[in-house]
């Protein structure tokens, strides 16, 4: 995402003075927003596949050195900062990282998303192998789930992994992965056929130099990201990179996604935070009839409207975030949240861009980048409608 003068201060926000929070986590947020103001302030102008590719490796690098690699994944024996994952922590990661520079959001989640079922239930060999490397930033990680026909009906997954006398096969394609192309190495989800529909899925660590693993195509996107369909090929996996029990693969995808969910909507925070900070300062700034912007009452009245979305948007996402640290099973909370923050911010962004004219859409602006960035949020780790039939289910379950 292209960058502006216009930046936040290094101040806590009003919002992390509701209870959710902890002195902790306002102590974060400040030296967050003075790290991404110090290292984050320059602009990448140039999507062409390679530069982003170069600039998505460069951010990992980046925020490993920084440190903040370390609350992507969970384990202090394996460089982690705690060995839990800090929800609210990871949120305010993504949102603050969402506001100040969107590749760099997406650099992060990558790490904590293609990472996250070796965290949760990885072996003590599988944590030692990767989580020390993609908590430094020397390695990437993708979380390889989506097939040309098993998007959302995860049960309809093809792609398969046949025993063999140690350890499997796997033959298909996965597509849509996050850092496909660039990545060390995946987590792949494939049918084990323990059982029918989701009860017969394994997950296996496959990494990017495995002989029957190759990059099919690469995927262009409205916002530029790294994005790639995989081709296994008769590709060979030892037992040893299998995570978890053979069958429980679904339990591993589901279990991750429950973490990651919530942060994907502090990331939508994130970039309908920046629309709105944006448009203030527009509407202070732009002078028309003799006035400005927001001397005018139709501004006011969206201005308004924007800000009330936000807090709403950011009350769910915290409150599931405060819940899964507390111990709590948050699958309808995070995806109200989700649902929430990815719709919410489209539309705080959409009025951004309509409030500042013909420079919303000329490329480089940044609510020209940001209409561009939210527009997949609404889709990936759940469409808005999928999080509307898991809470309708939850809701009438009781």
């Amino acid at each position: 995402m292209s960058n502006n003068p216009t930046q936040q201060p290094t101040k806590h926000p009003a919002e992390l003075d509701w209870p959710f929070f902890e002195d902790s986590h306002r102590d974060f947020k400040v030296r967050l927003d003075a790290w991404c103001n110090e290292h984050l302030a320059h602009a990448h102008h140039d999507e062409s596949r390679d530069a982003v590719d170069a600039e998505c490796i460069r951010l990992v690098h980046l925020l490993g050195s920084g440190g903040w690699l370390q609350h992507a994944v969970s384990g202090t024996a394996y460089g982690a900062a705690s060995d839990v994952i800090d929800t609210r922590q990871l949120c305010l990661l993504r949102e603050t990282l969402a506001f100040h520079n969107g590749l760099s959001d997406f650099a992060f989640a990558m790490q904590g998303l293609g990472t996250g079922a070796i965290s949760l239930m990885g072996s003590a060999d599988q944590k030692q192998r990767y989580l020390p490397r993609v908590a430094s930033g020397q390695a990437l990680s993708a979380f390889a789930l989506s097939e040309p026909e098993a998007g959302s009906d995860v049960a309809a997954m093809q792609c398969s992994a046949t025993a063999t006398a140690d350890g499997y096969e796997l033959n298909g394609r996965k597509t849509w992965i996050s850092n496909g192309g660039i990545a060390d190495f995946y987590v792949v989800f494939a049918r084990t056929g323990e059982a029918p529909g989701a009860r017969g899925i394994t997950a296996f660590i496959v990494d990017a130099d495995t002989p029957g693993l190759s990059i099919e195509e690469r995927i262009d996107v409205v916002a530029p990201h790294p994005l790639a369909t995989l081709k296994f090929d008769h590709c060979k996996v030892a037992a040893k990179q299998r995570i978890g029990e053979a069958g429980q693969g679904f339990k591993v995808a589901m279990a991750t996604l429950d973490v990651f969910r919530t942060s994907v909507a502090a990331a939508a925070l994130g970039f309908g935070r920046r629309a709105l900070h944006e448009s203030i300062h527009w509407a202070r700034s732009r002078k028309i009839f003799g006035q400005s912007l927001g001397d005018f009452q139709i501004t006011q009245t969206k201005i308004a409207q924007m800000a009330t979305m936000l807090d709403a948007a950011t009350l769910l996402t915290y409150r599931a975030a405060w819940l899964r640290d507390q111990g709590a099973r948050i699958t309808r909370e995070a995806a109200m949240a989700k649902m929430t923050a990815t719709e919410n911010a489209q539309q705080i962004i959409d009025i951004a861009v309509q409030m500042h004219g013909g420079m919303g859409v000329k490329k480089g602006v940044m609510v020209e980048s940001l209409y561009r960035e939210i527009r997949a949020l609404r889709i990936y780790e759940g469409a808005t409608e999928v999080q509307q039939l898991i809470i309708g289910k939850d809701v009438l379950k009781g």
